[in-house]
């Protein structure tokens, strides 16, 4: 069976074909920059193996219509194409972030469902309104083919009442389900089960902090192979600090911010926590890790570089130390994600002055760590493994999905 995976997001959209008979990725892509001027197709053909060839396509995408239609043209290219046309796509997975309560499995895409997807915008308004679009888009260019939803919840589902209930007066729970949801649980489940495989352990066994660490960032404790507590709420802003969001801070802030002029406007107080914050907010430099870095060497430990980097270290630790207490038990802290899979900076840094704890960083392999490669980063002997786990939604999301319709 050959399961198309699509990640939609608000501006671009990632993809990837399948093979599920073979387990082999024929392959993927990015789609980007959808209502500029200009957009790019990036399209890799047998991804991740010797014989890889990388094709990019600049050109104008007004919608994700546009953007399907040329990743359906390159995939069945007569000269580059992998399929010879668009029958032999038998199953399409989607990412949906946002699914409430009532989602804990993946489930084939139905209206019932595409309407639940509707009503939760509200608490995912960057995510769900472009999940759904991928899936409207994929209705209608392959129709009668079917849709299954994978929903970032659905993990978290196994937290206990004392975990994601906030304590504000219970009947804002009963009257408007406000609550901790979590979010990257693909994520998250895809390196729990990972994990389980190197430590030689029944996932039911084992008990994790899973750290997925990129632009949005979220922190899982696993206990017995289940989410028991996560950081992210019920939006993706609570939590820890990321690349362009404040996190966790005194919700007394907000009126206080509203009280003045300028953000008068609950669009404006939106607006500065999801995209002004984080390691742009403190840098006023750039959200990406890797420019921080950049400068904090050039211009030393004094540099707002620096700190954005301390503050997000420390972030990091904080909850690690959080996570450590509910387990009791820890076999493995887990990182990925793009900062978790290449940040030796980071992990080293957020895991230093936890010997108390049994974990111990093994500096040279955290340095050797090889993008895209699984390696065990912890020093010989400690007592909580260390694990750098590259994250494969997209693996996770075809395997649901051939689940659901093989």
């Amino acid at each position: 069976m050959k399961i198309l995976v699509i990640n939609a997001g608000s501006s671009s959209f990632k993809y990837q074909l399948l093979d599920m008979d073979t387990k082999t990725v024929l392959c993927s892509g990015l789609v980007e920059r959808i209502g500029e001027a200009m957009g790019t197709m990036a399209h890799k053909i047998a991804p991740d193996t010797n014989q890889e060839e990388k094709i990019v396509i600049e050109q104008a995408f007004p919608n994700h219509v546009a953007g399907m239609r040329l990743v359906v043209k390159t995939i069945t290219d007569p000269a580059k194409g992998v399929i010879k046309n668009a029958s032999e796509v038998e199953a399409i997975g989607h990412r949906v972030v946002m699914g409430g309560e009532s989602i804990k499995e993946s489930v084939l895409i139905t209206e019932a469902i595409k309407q639940l997807v509707r009503d939760h915008f509200p608490l995912s308004p960057l995510h769900n309104p472009a999940n759904l679009a991928g899936i409207e888009v994929a209705e209608q260019l392959f129709p009668g083919v079917p849709n299954v939803g994978v929903f970032d919840t659905e993990f978290h589902q196994t937290m206990p009442e004392a975990a994601y209930l906030y304590p504000l007066p219970y009947s804002l729970y009963e009257e408007m389900r406000i609550r901790r949801y979590g979010y990257h649980g693909t994520s998250h489940r895809y390196v729990t089960g990972k994990a389980a495989e190197v430590l030689g352990k029944p996932v039911e066994q084992v008990n994790l902090i899973t750290c997925h660490l990129g632009n949005g960032c979220s922190i899982t404790a696993v206990q017995n192979g289940k989410s028991v507590d996560t950081s992210m709420g019920t939006t993706p802003l609570e939590g820890i600090m990321m690349g362009t969001r404040c996190g966790d801070i005194d919700p007394a802030i907000i009126p206080y911010l509203m009280s003045k002029p300028e953000y008068a406007k609950v669009s404006e107080v939106d607006k500065l926590m999801n995209k002004k914050s984080g390691l742009l907010g403190i840098s006023a430099i750039s959200n990406d890790m890797r420019n921080l870095q950049t400068d904090a060497a050039k211009n030393g430990p004094s540099s707002r570089s620096q700190l954005a980097l301390d503050m997000f270290c420390y972030r990091v630790k904080a909850f690690v130390g959080q996570y450590m207490a509910i387990l009791g038990r820890v076999d493995a802290v887990c990182f990925m994600g793009g900062i978790g899979e290449n940040g030796a900076m980071v992990r080293e840094h957020s895991l230093s002055n936890l010997e108390i704890f049994g974990i111990v960083v093994d500096l040279e392999k955290n340095d050797a760590t090889i993008r895209g490669k699984e390696g065990d980063i912890s020093m010989a002997g400690s007592k909580t493994r260390v694990l750098v786990i590259p994250t494969d939604e997209e693996g996770w999301i075809a395997e649901e999905t051939y689940k659901r319709c093989k």
